[in-house]
């Protein structure tokens, strides 16, 4: 009996948590709608006429307002299918299947993940169709959009299920020492994925062709040479195709890193600002930002794995969730369910490293360029064309940016340069 009404503890802080992130989340989007203010900024006047800057605000309104909906969604379908015993009733038919646990597992999880995708497919609709649409950024047809579903769904089973066999392997092999050695592979194929990845999977759904000579061409090669940066080549990526908006990356390592600007990107911009865009990005690689990043996704996935193998043996967190045959499977799953408030904590902290991270590349493009004032002309052309919200809320920042706010960053850069 007592083991019953700990469990009913267990569930009932397990909602109040997930109730309560959710909730943090809508606060703070509440105050940063209240922190939308009628008049431009005057640093950005001469970027912003007043229809512009109207139009920013409306699609920062509707797009929070998408959100609610979005989020609303998702509580009331987990809340939904735990309180009709959802996870139990799943678990008992693939069990009748009468395979072995491995093949049991895959069959659950890959269920579950199935369900989700076609229930979230008419927001994902919404979202390119109405929304992006009705604020001029979507270019996206209907075929391009159903391709996009299926050839990301096909690398998610492609790269997604052998990892997915082998933790379930590990986790049921291993016993106790399961963790080490999902951990292990977990980190083995997340640094093979960065050297495939922009080779391999980015072309599968933009095409990348190599800058055309030109001005530009030869002053980011300029760059590259002065700041020591070896650089084979610079690709385009035709953004046009899905979108308006403008943006660069950096990823990969070693002869598979990558430097991509989107079409639009350059359309919008001039030589000296995209040489600006491209020395932040260049940035990012002298500053060992990749690698950082990578070496504490590998350290976070140590953390996670361990976490896991607590909660597997946690007959308890089954109960709570209505589950009578614990599994290695099964508790994947609920223990993604009961990780989301430490996740959402951790997201808050990794952001903050991230916008840290965005004004040391600034601060490097500033000083190896001796150009501030082109990038920060970049970032204000870049925040009217992707509609950003220039005074967002402090905490709606500290909650969810990854960037630092753009008038923050100008600021930032002009005291540099």
């Amino acid at each position: 009996m007592s083991d019953f009404l700990q469990a009913d503890g267990l569930a009932f802080l397990i909602v109040l948590f997930v109730i309560a992130v959710a909730g943090i989340q809508t606060w703070a989007e509440i105050l940063n709608l209240g922190a939308l203010r009628p008049e431009v900024p005057v640093s950005f006047a001469d970027v912003y006429d007043a229809e512009a800057y109207e139009k920013s605000q409306r699609y920062t309104r509707a797009n929070t307002r998408f959100g609610w909906g979005s989020r609303v969604f998702d509580l009331a379908l987990l809340l939904g299918f735990w309180a009709v015993g959802g996870f139990e009733w799943l678990d008992i038919w693939m069990r009748g299947l009468g395979f072995g646990p491995l093949v049991t597992g895959l069959f659950y999880i890959g269920a579950l993940s199935v369900a989700v995708t076609l229930l979230g497919l008419p927001f994902r609709w919404y979202d390119t169709f109405v929304l992006e649409e009705r604020f001029g950024f979507n270019r996206t047809d209907k075929k391009t959009f159903i391709l996009d579903v299926l050839k990301g769904s096909g690398v998610d089973v492609a790269f997604g299920l052998p990892v997915l066999a082998a933790i379930l392997f590990f986790f049921g092999w291993a016993g106790t020492w399961g963790w080490v050695y999902a951990w292990a592979g977990i980190a083995a194929f997340s640094l093979v994925a960065s050297f495939i990845y922009p080779t391999w999977i980015l072309p599968l759904f933009n095409k990348f062709s190599s800058l055309e000579e030109g001005p530009l061409r030869t002053a980011i090669f300029a760059y590259a040479e002065k700041v020591g940066f070896s650089l084979e080549n610079v690709f385009v990526m035709d953004g046009s195709k899905r979108s308006t908006r403008s943006n660069a990356y950096f990823t990969g390592f070693g002869k598979n890193r990558r430097i991509a600007l989107f079409d639009t990107l350059i359309e919008s911009h001039d030589t000296d600002e995209l040489v600006g865009v491209m020395a932040h990005e260049v940035g990012h690689y002298k500053e060992r930002h990749i690698l950082k990043n990578t070496l504490m996704s590998i350290a976070y996935f140590g953390g996670l794995c361990y976490l896991l193998s607590l909660a597997l043996h946690s007959e308890v967190l089954f109960q709570a969730f209505g589950v009578t045959t614990p599994s290695v499977y099964v508790g994947l799953v609920l223990f993604g369910v009961l990780f989301t408030p430490v996740s959402f904590v951790l997201s808050v902290l990794m952001n903050i490293v991230s916008r840290r991270y965005e004004f040391q590349a600034d601060r490097y493009a500033v000083k190896t360029t001796g150009d501030g004032e082109s990038l920060a002309r970049a970032l204000a052309t870049l925040s009217r064309t992707n509609l950003s919200n220039l005074t967002p809320h402090a905490l709606y920042v500290w909650l969810t940016y990854s960037h630092p706010p753009v008038l923050e960053r100008i600021r930032a850069i002009r005291q540099h340069g």
